[in-house]
Order: C-alpha cells, then structure tokens, then sequence
C-alpha cells in the first residue's frame, strides 16, 4: 500500500509541474519572442525548423499569453509514438521539457486553463493541475479541439467523420447549452479543429470544400455588427495547398498566425506567416 500510495504521489507531482526538462544545447543561443526564430513575412515559413518542426509529424502549437511557453505534440510514425513537448523561456533561454502523456492543448486568453476535448486543467502555482470533467452536456460530446474567447465562449469540433463545430456562450454568468453554427462554417466534407479569436471577431477552422485548393484548407468567417457571421473565405493559395493545411491558430499578440502542412507521409510541420492578411480578407466582405 505504501509503494502505491508513493507511485501515485509521484505521477501527480510530475502532472502539476509539467513533466521532465530536456535542456539541449543546441537551445543555448535561441534568446529573444518565438523560440528565437526570426519572424516571417507574407510567405509561410517552416516554424523552428529542426527544433519544433523534424521529420514527423509535428501538430500546431499553442504559446501561453505571456509567449514564454508553447506547447505541441509531436507524432512519429515509425515508432507511432505521441510526445508531448514545451518550449520555456526561463532566464533568458529557452529549454526542451517533455510532458506528461495527455498533456497540452488550446489555452484561455488569461493564460489559466488548458482545454484539452471535454476536459481541462488549470494553471496552479506548481504548474498544470490534474485533467477535469467539462461536465455534461460537454462530457458526452467526443470534442476533439475546444478553443475558448476572452467572454469565455467555447468555440469547439467533434471527432467524427463529419465533424459540426458549435459554440457555447457564457450569459448572466450561466453556461449555455451548446449551439450549432450555420453553413457558413458548417459545410464540406469535413469540418474541424477551430480557433475563435479572444474578441470573437472571427473564427479560423479547416474544411474539405468545393473549390478549394486542396484535400483539406483553412477556411475564416467573419462575425458581423448584428451578431451573424459571413460566408466562408478561403485563406488564399499562399495558405492553402494541393496537400492538407489545418489547425490553424493565431499567436496570443495576435502578430502571426500558425498552422500545419503535410508534407508527405508521416511528415508534417508547423508553418508562421504574417497575421496581417486576416484584416485584408475582411475588406473583401
């Protein structure tokens, strides 16, 4: 009993600081915003080549509020592992720490949850808590990616074949029954993995279209005056290719705009650009 009681003690610990710290030295003259990188123009750009993005499968990452922490995972196929990683920026470095399995996800606008399908994790003073229920309605729906606003509206996907995105909105301080949005976002063959902007100005997610440029594009919708939100615009060919672009998010300073791209089997990197084009998309509503 005492060496179970111990075993469990330890997970948890490992849970609430965020895993165990890879310090490479090849980190040790990355200094400065993004992991060190030198920002992109209006061309995509490969983010962090041979640091976040190798030769697997790297999803998108997430940065917290402050830009001092990104999280993402990492899926090799040969091996047909899932790591999850962090990059931190601590005294005036940035540092590798592998997490804990089942670690990561999209993170509120204040920096102080960690929304991971239909559970979460708060930030605590040691690090992440332990995973929690959304509670129902929310725990019977297989959300694959929940993104969160500054007013607290959920924005969320489904893992299915065809996924539906809804929305639940906080009002009198009461949670809201999940809605479904309208065709505008929910059309295509495919539909999924969101990102709602903190002001909920817009919504950014990626879809299988007619007429788009390849298997899988990023799509924006645009939330107007009275509330209703414009027809999809496609994010044009400089995003979007003949291969699937997905899960794209936009930095926490709102300066760029990340997403993946497949570049072959069981290779796929994240990808920065300039987030500029968003306020020129709207001009074309």
């Amino acid at each position: 009993m005492k060496s179970t009681y111990l075993s469990k003690t330890i997970l948890l610990s490992v849970l609430m600081i965020g895993g165990v710290s890879h310090a490479q030295d090849g980190l040790a003259g990355l200094k400065g915003p993004y992991i060190g990188q030198t920002p992109p123009g209006s061309t995509p750009e490969v983010f962090a080549p041979g640091i976040v993005s190798k030769q697997h499968h790297d999803w998108t990452g997430r940065f917290t509020p402050d830009m001092k922490e990104y999280y993402f995972t990492r899926y090799n196929r040969k091996e047909r592992t899932n790591t999850a990683i962090v990059f931190k920026h601590e005294n005036n470095r940035w540092r590798e720490v592998v997490l804990a399995p089942q670690m990561g996800g999209s993170i509120s606008p204040d920096g102080k949850t960690m929304h991971d399908g239909n559970k979460y994790r708060e930030r605590t003073a040691k690090g992440w808590s332990e995973l929690k229920s959304l509670g129902a309605p929310f725990s019977e729906i297989p959300i694959m990616v929940l993104t969160a606003s500054a007013n607290g509206t959920y924005v969320f996907d489904e893992r299915e074949e065809i996924g539906t995105i809804r929305y639940s909105k906080v009002i009198d301080g009461k949670r809201q029954a999940p809605k479904a949005f309208g065709k505008q976002i929910n059309s295509g063959k495919w539909t999924a993995h969101p990102f709602v902007a903190p002001d909920e100005s817009y919504i950014i997610w990626d879809s299988e279209r007619e007429g788009g440029f390849g298997a899988t594009d990023l799509y924006i919708s645009f939330q107007m005056e009275d509330g209703s939100w414009s027809n999809a615009i496609n994010l044009g060919d400089k995003i979007n290719t003949a291969g699937p672009d997905t899960g794209g998010v936009v930095s926490p300073d709102g300066k760029f705009f990340f997403f993946n791209r497949k570049f072959g089997d069981g290779d796929s990197d994240v990808m920065w650009v300039d987030a500029q084009f968003i306020n020129k998309l709207k001009t074309k509503l």
